[in-house]
């Protein structure tokens, strides 16, 4: 008797463990959440709630569905075949083809570490009122000491906890100001465009669904070791990653929903225009009093620095990946990559009149660049050579070609208007 209350219990033991096994695979997607709640971010959601009040709504409905099935789609990429996207293209592309593609999302990384670098200096002048210029400097030399000596590993968690509770406080303030629920809940599935918003549906839509985090995503996912041999747990992989990016992928919608919420309660009312980002400091308030524009500006700050940290690395993953290798910071052209898009992110700020409008324009590019990248990742996991049986089926390939469709269409009315 007492073997056999000792047999159940080891049984049940493991049973609850096995429970518990999805937080083992928890961690890629909220990397990836934390790189689209970045300065570039909170410009775009703050500038569509003050414009536009809550009809822009629906692009984070529309944009985090993107994400959630392409960042799926990709991780698969890397657990399958244990390459990053990079690495994919080369191996599996034409240069004529991979070559062009992987460049521009280079480009789309410099653009994407622009925003974040120009989100630190701009928490560094709110705070110690240092000038923006001096303060990309000094946040570019911080991320620099953080990937080049591997130390931002120590830290990390201590980032994505600070910037959750900043995403927690916006979420809180949603029961602390007058909402018109009824009329969210319908912008969030109605589409609409009102005059004059594409520059700032597509920044939302760039800010969201940025094409550095596909190649991120994909690399981030080896250091977890998750290549397996064997069906059965390349199978079990493929189910927890999804949790993981889905419930990443749903506080991301959740917090960026919350900032244009806000920022339509508080700014489009009274018809305040949003035109520096230091003004959204009074979206705390109702919350923290005096001490929001402190608070405000230390979340900026870790923001910045840890979606610059991430932007970083995609850079390192994306330009190493040209070469056939993976990103390791002690590799040459991992580094390069690194130097590549922090370095030319920060000589152009010394060009740049208007830091707010920066931001806006910097997530615009990234949603231009996007359709290459998901063209390319699709063709990759639609190909049985590249993924061999777990290939995307028919109807995976169908929507994934269909976001990649309306995206282009998108970019191309923003062209036209």
């Amino acid at each position: 008797m007492y073997n056999f209350l000792k047999d159940l219990k080891s049984k049940e033991h493991k049973r609850y463990l096995g429970g518990l096994d999805i937080f083992r695979y928890i961690g890629p997607g909220l990397l990836v959440t934390v790189g689209f709640i970045d300065p570039g971010n909170w410009a775009s959601n703050f500038a569509a709630g003050s414009e536009f009040g809550y009809s822009l709504l629906w692009v984070v409905s529309l944009s985090t569905v993107m994400l959630i099935i392409l960042q799926h789609n990709v991780a698969h990429l890397g657990i399958v075949t244990g390459l990053c996207l990079s690495e994919a293209a080369t191996q599996y592309t034409p240069k004529w083809v991979s070559r062009p593609i992987l460049g521009t999302a280079v480009l789309a990384s410099i653009s994407t570490s622009l925003a974040e670098i120009l989100g630190g200096a701009i928490a560094l002048e709110m705070l110690l009122d240092i000038p923006i210029i001096w303060g990309s400097i000094l946040t570019t030399v911080f991320v620099f000491i953080m990937l080049f000596t591997n130390s931002y590993k120590r830290i990390e968690k201590s980032i994505i906890a600070f910037v959750s509770v900043i995403g927690l406080s916006f979420l809180y303030e949603l029961f602390l100001v007058d909402i018109d629920w009824p009329m969210a809940a319908q912008a969030w599935v109605t589409p609409s465009i009102p005059k004059g918003s594409m520059l700032i549906i597509m920044s939302v839509l760039g800010a969201v669904v940025m094409p550095h985090n596909l190649f991120l995503h994909s690399e981030v996912i080896q250091s977890h070791e998750y290549n397996k041999q064997d069906e059965s747990s390349i199978k079990k992989v493929l189910k927890y990653e999804f949790y993981d990016t889905l419930f990443s992928m749903i506080v991301g919608w959740a917090i960026n929903s919350a900032m244009i919420l806000l920022a339509a309660a508080t700014f489009f009312k009274t018809n305040t225009a949003v035109e520096e980002l230091q003004q959204a400091k009074s979206l705390l308030e109702p919350l923290l009093g005096s001490n929001a524009a402190i608070v405000f500006a230390l979340a900026l700050l870790m923001a910045g620095i840890s979606s610059t940290i991430t932007s970083g690395m995609a850079a390192g993953s994306i330009f190493a990946g040209i070469f056939g290798e993976s990103y390791h910071i002690k590799d040459i052209h991992s580094r390069i990559g690194v130097i590549i898009s922090l370095g030319i992110a920060l000589l152009l700020i010394f060009f740049i009149g208007d830091p707010f409008k920066g931001l806006i324009i910097s997530q615009m590019i990234l949603s231009i660049q996007l359709p290459f990248t998901v063209f390319l990742q699709v063709a990759l996991t639609s190909s049985k050579k590249v993924m061999g049986r777990y290939v995307n089926s028919k109807w995976s390939t169908f929507v994934l070609y269909t976001i990649a469709v309306i995206v282009s269409v998108l970019n191309i009315m923003l062209l036209f208007s």
